[in-house]
């Protein structure tokens, strides 16, 4: 396995970067700081009395509860990815316990799962 440094490297960038993303669409729920919570967006010039401004409205904050959910499950896999680093488990397929390739890790450095087994 390439050096460990460089892979911890990308993935506290992608953590900040998915900190970054996620607070754009969200905000960590108050009670539970570990989860993020999409947020309605421009609230201020919705029509209450307009069927399709509500319909709108309404559009935009599940596309932003989408992706918020999408993002927290990615920056979920960087912390757990961090973790198994600073364990001493990075880079062990979760399924065969076998060391996961370096192109595979150059990929995804949050990868959990060598390629024979990226689908299970």
């Amino acid at each position: 396995m390439k050096n460990i440094e460089s892979y911890k490297e990308a993935l506290e960038k992608e953590l900040m970067e998915l900190e970054t993303e996620l607070r754009s669409v969200g905000r960590k729920n108050p009670e539970n700081p570990s989860d993020w919570q999409g947020t309605p967006g421009d609230t201020e010039n919705v029509d209450v009395e307009d069927e399709n401004s509500l319909a709108d409205s309404f559009e935009d904050y599940e596309e932003r509860n989408a992706v918020n959910t999408e993002l927290e499950v990615r920056l979920n896999e960087v912390k757990a990815a961090l973790e198994k680093i600073g364990k001493g488990g990075y880079g062990i397929c979760r399924i065969c316990g076998e060391e996961i390739e370096d192109a595979r890790l150059e990929a995804n450095p949050a990868a959990e799962t060598c390629k024979a087994h990226i689908n299970s």
